[in-house]
């Protein structure tokens, strides 16, 4: 039996993470404190509301990407206007938009909706990165699998597991197990909402997860001094939340 991979050392982890911040009442001040965060941390990406954008030159070090929201967070928006909110972030110099589906169409199995919206988006977007969230904590695992299938059909380069606002809840190890057996390989998997310890990041990569949406970045990156192996001191103590405050 072949062993199970190594977990990701801090530096690996760091790079799979979108910084984010989309708290409403997050300030200009706040941006310039994550940004600067993120160049510190070493992360794949910050992720910001639209209105942020564009960011200051300088404010993010090299080899970060910019992240920002469509259809956030309910989803409810007609396609049009996604799409038009989408390209103005792609002018604004967002190099990845993660966009929030109608998650009432999914539940009634509207599949044409889905699809039409998502391929919108991605019509606004061409050459820019495109995450898909579905908001699993409120689907079935069939209309899990099924919007992920529509999602790649539609020409989604990742699916997401929720807003992090959601009441429902936020990521699952489950909801990340079934989205990478669904499309895993040829989607990536973002896994957001409620991920605040190092533990809970780890089982989300272990799932499956490509990606992690976390607004307290730098507690779960020190938490992995604690982790099996690692030999350094104990993680800090925080259970995941159901609702993570912008991720």
């Amino acid at each position: 039996m072949a062993a199970a991979p190594s977990p990701p050392s801090r530096a690996e982890l760091a790079r799979m993470v979108d910084h984010t911040l989309l708290a409403p009442e997050a300030t200009p001040a706040d941006v310039a404190a994550l940004c600067a965060e993120a160049t510190e941390l070493g992360v794949f990406s910050v992720c910001v509301s639209p209105s942020f954008l564009p960011l200051a030159a300088g404010l993010l070090g090299p080899g970060i990407a910019t992240c920002t929201v469509v259809g956030f967070p309910s989803g409810k928006h007609h396609a049009d206007i996604k799409a038009a909110e989408a390209a103005r972030a792609v002018a604004d110099g967002a190099t990845e938009v993660d966009m929030v589906v109608d998650i009432g169409a999914i539940r009634a199995g509207a599949w044409r909706v889905t699809e039409h919206e998502v391929a919108r988006v991605r019509d606004a977007t061409s050459g820019v990165l495109l995450k898909v969230i579905l908001e699993t904590a409120a689907l079935s695992d069939d209309e899990v699998v099924r919007a992920c299938i529509t999602c790649k059909e539609a020409g989604a380069d990742f699916v997401k597991t929720s807003t992090g606002f959601h009441p429902a809840g936020g990521a699952s190890t489950h909801a990340v197990s079934l989205m990478a057996g669904t499309v895993g390989g040829t989607l990536g998997i973002k896994a957001s909402g409620g991920i605040r310890t190092a533990q809970a990041a780890l089982a989300m990569v272990a799932a499956g997860a490509t990606r992690l949406g976390l607004s307290g970045t730098r507690a779960v990156l020190d938490g992995l001094a604690g982790q099996p192996g690692d030999g350094g001191a104990e993680p800090r103590d925080g259970s995941a939340e159901p609702i993570d405050r912008g991720y």
